[in-house]
């Protein structure tokens, strides 16, 4: 990371002429990317490092081209000479996702919400004209192709996980005449390819946008079937048909003449669901296969918003076994398989959560009748205790914790025992067991451990309701001042 850092200052000093005052590692997003935040005498920019130099020359392509046309995307100000690192314009941190989450379904969210549906017309129209798609960092188009490489995904990571019947031949024969359907749309313009609120950042109450280096040539209504049927937004259906209205209208306006709404509505329901299916492909690789927990989490939501769209409109097109599958995806069966048993006010069962250190104190005794639990050694996770200026901190610290996060494999680890520890509080909760105790160990109960033990809580608060009661054994014998998390 170090080596990033000098890296990324360079190249900062070479476009500004002088050392940045401060760089702050980002959090890591869902790609290999790596962001820092420069900050110089008046103002802050982003570094960007990827490893993948096509998709580095994509997004810096696409990025000076909409620039010049003046449309909501982030300057690229410098780009290194091997193209691995990159500055562009800071954008802030706040995103429509953070904005809906804060604040909720108001009046002020509707409007950035159509503002953002405004400044896409005008990306997908003006940023089509002389765009050169041989740049595109995959497909040049969202055809055919591309269209069967969604459904596909979704049949070999999600369906064929479920292990229930179908008649495999026809149901490709279903995604052919589907994608045939889709392909032959009236408009193709440039398609951002992953258009959700968490790739629009506001600023000064205006919309940008970020990640669109998968971009190609494509529907209109895909970008915006991917926003407003976003899984974790969760926008009522008021807001998905006014703020579709709204976008036709902008569409209209950008293209200067008339739409064919009652189609473009047909065909919008066929890239809803497209959109949709490639979500749940997506959360069946990343929770069913790779077992990364807060994607299995997800899966029950893609498949109340896959069954809330599936029992309200028509695709346009007769697709028999395809109708089928989606039967039996979202049968209440399958929903309720991916749906964890959550406790309830009468739920007796308590998680008593710890940290520890092993140098002081040890392995802390169950008191409970019935004893047992689970024991977690972080001691192979890299301890920031040994970088000078973090030995004085702990691991609700906010430098600590970007440590763990982003330069060990403290999320690797977790993962794996969030998997462990949820399969025996679920079947706790169901069997009415009162006591469970889990507790994390590192050399001095302060850095790591404690780290591992709010995001334990954390998680079996959100995901299973369940009561919890904290304790930072270490800690607490220091009087430690930062105040533990209430035991609700």
């Amino acid at each position: 990371m170090q080596h990033l850092i000098g890296e990324i200052s360079a190249l900062y000093k070479k476009w500004a002429g002088r050392d940045p005052v401060s760089v702050d590692v980002l959090p890591q997003s869902g790609s290999e990317r790596r962001y820092f935040r420069l900050h110089g005498e008046k103002q802050t920019l982003i570094g960007t490092y990827g490893a993948n130099i096509k998709e580095n020359e994509t997004f810096i392509y696409f990025s000076e081209n909409f620039s010049s046309k003046k449309l909501a995307v982030p300057a690229i100000h410098i780009v290194s000479e091997d193209k691995l690192f990159y500055i562009q314009e800071d954008l802030g941190d706040v995103s429509l996702l953070n904005q809906l989450e804060s604040k909720g379904l108001t009046d002020e969210v509707y409007e950035q919400f159509r503002k953002s549906l405004q400044a896409l017309a005008q990306l997908q129209v003006k940023g089509d004209d002389k765009l050169d798609y041989n740049k595109c960092l995959t497909n040049k188009e969202f055809g055919k192709q591309a269209i069967m490489a969604d459904l596909l995904y979704f049949k070999y990571y999600f369906l064929d996980a479920l292990r229930k019947p179908y008649d495999k031949q026809k149901l490709i024969d279903d995604f052919e005449a589907l994608s045939n359907y889709l392909t032959h749309t009236e408009y193709k313009y440039f398609m951002f390819r992953d258009f959700q609120s968490r790739n629009i950042m506001i600023r000064d109450d205006q919309p940008y946008f970020i990640d669109y280096q998968g971009g190609m040539k494509g529907a209109p209504q895909y970008d915006v079937a991917s926003m407003l049927w976003q899984a974790r937004a969760n926008l009522p259906e008021e807001w998905k048909n006014d703020l579709l209205e709204d976008y036709m209208n902008s569409f209209e306006k950008t293209i200067g003449k008339k739409l064919d709404r009652s189609i473009f509505r047909s065909q919008f329901n066929g890239y809803v669901l497209i959109r949709l299916l490639q979500v749940l492909g997506a959360y069946g690789f990343r929770g069913l296969f790779e077992r990364k927990a807060q994607f299995l989490t997800s899966i029950p939501l893609a498949l109340r918003n896959l069954k809330e769209f599936f029992g309200k409109q028509s695709m346009g097109i007769s697709v028999p076994e395809f109708r089928k599958v989606l039967d039996i995806c979202v049968a209440d069966e399958v929903i309720q398989q991916f749906t964890p048993t959550q406790a309830t006010d009468e739920t007796p069962l308590v998680v008593r959560i710890s940290s520890f250190s092993y140098r002081n104190g040890g392995i802390p005794e169950d008191n409970s009748e019935n004893g047992g639990g689970f024991v977690f050694d972080c001691r192979g996770i890299l301890n920031p205790g040994r970088v000078d200026r973090m030995k004085t901190q702990t691991g609700r610290d906010k430098e600590v914790k970007d440590f763990l996060e982003q330069q060990s494999k403290m999320p690797e680890f977790l993962n794996s025992v969030f998997d462990i520890v949820d399969t025996t509080v679920e079947e706790y909760i169901k069997r009415g067991f009162e006591s469970l105790m889990v507790s994390f160990g590192c050399t001095g109960g302060q850095h790591r451990s404690v780290y591992a033990a709010d995001a334990m809580a954390r998680h079996l608060k959100n995901k299973f309701k369940v009561k919890i009661e904290l304790r930072h054994i270490v800690q607490e014998s220091k009087n430690w001042q930062n105040p533990l998390p209430d035991k609700k």
